[in-house]
């Protein structure tokens, strides 16, 4: 049986603060926090039950123990990329890779796939629900969705929904809501993004702190309730009654729109940040591209 193996995104990390010799320069390779790499860091010596990085001065050096593994390590990492690049490399199927955040891939994307599949059956669609912001100029990632950044201007960008945020609760909860005071009673759902560098816009509004100062209750308490790295793990929480979260309307407005989730309150608020698909221009040139783009911007006009 084979020896156990733990996560790969540790092992990057460690892979990465090995090369680099610094949490900071490895942090950026990863578009990650620095307490994110060395969170991961952590978990794999757990795991291996011995300890891979130490302090040395103002900056880092591996153990005995990490020194053993770090040349393997490197190895097998570029043997996977290059695995990944050769699944990626354009053969006689047409493929497309389209990066895009999982909660609105799983929300919205993944179910009206379907309509992409029977106008092009033709066509593999691959989909990469990493957080990083990937570079479209390098080829691996042929489109991508993306919420609340700015897209360099050499890019095709097309906006598909601007976004209003506004609280949602499970059914079960929303008798216990009849104003807004009424936030103070109950658990609040917050979704802490302070691991996602890239997403400063979407910090701004997806915070209770923002949202009620915006519809002028700046004066409740907004600090009490649960605490989610992930917005599909705090939809889940919602859906469960376990408290009010702030709800991004093209994601969440079948859950609305079915009953599974409900909006207690009639204030909203309207940001200046959405949804934009984007792609690089040479690659908008290729008719699998093309097709999957006008299928998008036409299922998000009639969404």
């Amino acid at each position: 049986m084979a020896d156990w193996i733990p996560s790969l995104n540790a092992l990057r990390a460690f892979e990465a603060v090995a090369r680099h010799l610094s949490y900071r320069k490895a942090a950026d390779e990863l578009r990650v926090t620095p307490a994110a790499v060395k969170q991961l860091v952590s978990k794999l010596e757990s795991a291996v039950g011995a300890p891979l990085v130490r302090r040395k001065g103002r900056g880092l050096e591996l153990t005995a123990r990490g020194e053993r593994g770090q040349d393997d390590l490197s190895a097998a990492m570029s043997l996977l990329g290059e695995s990944v690049r050769k699944f990626r490399t354009p053969s006689s199927e047409n493929r497309l890779f389209v990066s895009v955040e999982a909660s609105f891939a799983s929300a919205w994307l993944v179910p009206k796939l379907q309509g992409f599949r029977v106008r092009h059956p033709e066509v593999t669609v691959l989909i990469d629900s990493n957080q990083s912001i990937v570079d479209l100029g390098q080829g691996e990632i042929d489109v991508a969705i993306r919420y609340g950044v700015d897209s360099p201007g050499d890019l095709v960008a097309h906006r598909l929904f601007e976004d209003e945020i506004f609280p949602v609760c499970s059914p079960a909860l929303a008798p216990a809501l009849k104003t807004l005071a009424d936030l103070a009673h109950v658990p609040l759902i917050h979704w802490d993004i302070t691991q996602l560098p890239w997403a400063v816009a979407t910090r701004r509004w997806f915070t209770w702190e923002t949202w009620l100062n915006a519809v002028g209750a700046s004066h409740l308490m907004t600090k009490q309730g649960l605490i989610f790295s992930e917005y599909g793990q705090a939809i889940q929480a919602a859906i469960a009654g376990q408290g009010v979260m702030l709800a991004s309307w093209p994601i969440l407005r079948e859950l609305v729109d079915s009953g599974v989730l409900v909006a207690p309150f009639s204030e909203r608020v309207t940001t200046d940040i959405g949804y934009e698909l984007v792609t690089a221009p040479e690659t908008m040139a290729r008719p699998e591209v093309a097709a999957f783009v006008a299928w998008v911007l036409e299922t998000a006009q009639v969404s």
